[in-house]
């Protein structure tokens, strides 16, 4: 047997419920932060709130307390010296320190050359951006970037082209075709799945710490049919089993996983027809990331008919909503938060005040973290804490040296 405990770096107490992958296996540990598996010589440690580690023994593990304050990347985004170097620059100076990008895309272009014989063969690969994939990743990580792959699941045009058969269809029997104009793969078709998934383990194998599947749903529209009946607990059932499979398949990695879920989900006990309950999926990831943008709240909240008027109290709800159905620890969330420009009020801009209320909204909850979103990849620092990173950093490493003063 291998005996071990889990401890914080930073204040030495244990950490309760940590998961430890091992021989193909997850476990965890208890209160004391202790645990016995099988004699294993190979160890996966990671914590909500830690940072991910390996250990090729058990003994004493130490994981160190990581917050995600992220920014979403597309692939041609990252990609960009003018828009990563603008995300490096928020980086060195506020509080952000982590990137969500895309690496299958919304178009179901799959952004880095892969040996997955299905994206080549359905001409996945049309567009590649990511010349060395786990070099880019190992240059984020070390700037201490915390990373975030971006999955885009069951919207895939290239798959569903190639695979009609497997294609979300009208009750006509003819394909299905979102207000993009795009394909959707119809998730309760099992054959479908290892796509994805093979898509996730490469990101995985590239060092990206969290794999994040957007899109993690069927589609929200009217007259659709699936190779199953369309039930709530038809569609709930593949929603759960897609991700339960695929956590399965990469437990050896270690890598966190995290869901996107629509705002409204919270609210609701039922699935609003996409196949999401947060009560399903929250055993099967380690964040759930709902999309709280003001903005999408078309129909507002109770008390709050005019969301971008209530960034606060959108996000906050919304988030203790969501804890009420799924039980477990605030820590389990991260949530989207607005950084772009309203569409659907008042149009009002995304500033200083708008998006400090929705990060003080989802800091008071308690989550991991938050995510700002903006379609164009155009972010500043308006409400974000400003900071020298490279003098916090200094202060840290030699404490007995006064940190010189940011100009």
């Amino acid at each position: 047997m291998t005996k071990g405990s889990v401890l914080d770096k930073e204040t030495l107490k244990p950490i309760a419920n940590a998961i430890v992958i091992s021989g193909g296996k997850e476990y965890r540990s208890d209160e004391n932060g202790t645990f016995v598996i099988p004699a294993s010589k190979y160890i996966g440690v990671r914590a909500l709130g830690y940072e991910r580690k390996f250990y090729k023994t058990g003994g004493k593990m130490f994981l160190k307390p990581v917050t995600p304050k992220a920014l979403y990347l597309s692939s041609y985004g990252a990609t960009s010296s003018k828009l990563m170097g603008n995300a490096k620059e928020l980086i060195k100076s506020t509080e952000i320190n982590a990137l969500v990008i895309d690496i299958k895309m919304d178009r179901g272009q799959i952004a880095y050359r892969t040996t997955n014989p299905t994206a080549n063969k359905i001409g996945a690969q049309e567009i590649i951006l990511f010349k060395d994939l786990p070099k880019f990743v190992a240059d984020l990580k070390a700037q201490g970037i915390y990373t975030i792959a971006r999955i885009v699941t069951f919207k895939d045009s290239p798959f569903v082209e190639a695979h009609p058969h497997l294609g979300v269809r009208r009750s006509d029997g003819t394909l299905f075709k979102d207000k993009e104009q795009l394909y959707w793969i119809d998730a309760s078709r099992r054959e479908s799945w290892d796509y994805p998934i093979a898509i996730a383990k490469e990101s995985a194998a590239a060092g990206f710490d969290e794999i994040q599947f957007d899109y993690i749903r069927f589609p929200d529209a009217k007259g659709v049919k699936f190779s199953v009946e369309n039930t709530q607990a038809e569609r709930v059932k593949a929603i759960s089993g897609f991700l339960e499979k695929a956590r399965r398949e990469l437990l050896s990695y270690n890598v966190f996983i995290s869901a996107d879920i629509f705002g409204y989900v919270s609210w609701h006990n039922a699935d609003i027809e996409i196949g999401q309950r947060v009560d399903a999926i929250a055993p099967y990831v380690d964040y759930m990331c709902p999309m709280l943008y003001p903005s999408g709240f078309n129909a507002g909240i109770p008390g709050y008919t005019n969301p971008v008027a209530a960034n606060y109290e959108i996000v906050k709800q919304s988030l203790d909503k969501a804890l009420e159905k799924s039980g477990g620890s605030p820590l389990a969330y991260r949530p989207w938060l607005q950084a772009f420009r309203d569409y659907a009020f008042d149009r009002r801009i995304y500033g200083e005040q708008e998006i400090r209320d929705q990060i003080r909204a989802s800091e008071d909850f308690g989550s991991n973290g938050w995510i700002l979103w903006n379609p164009r990849n155009v972010y500043t620092a308006a409400g974000l804490i400003r900071f020298d990173r490279s003098v916090s950093e200094n202060a840290k490493s030699d404490p007995t040296k006064p940190a010189k003063p940011a100009s």
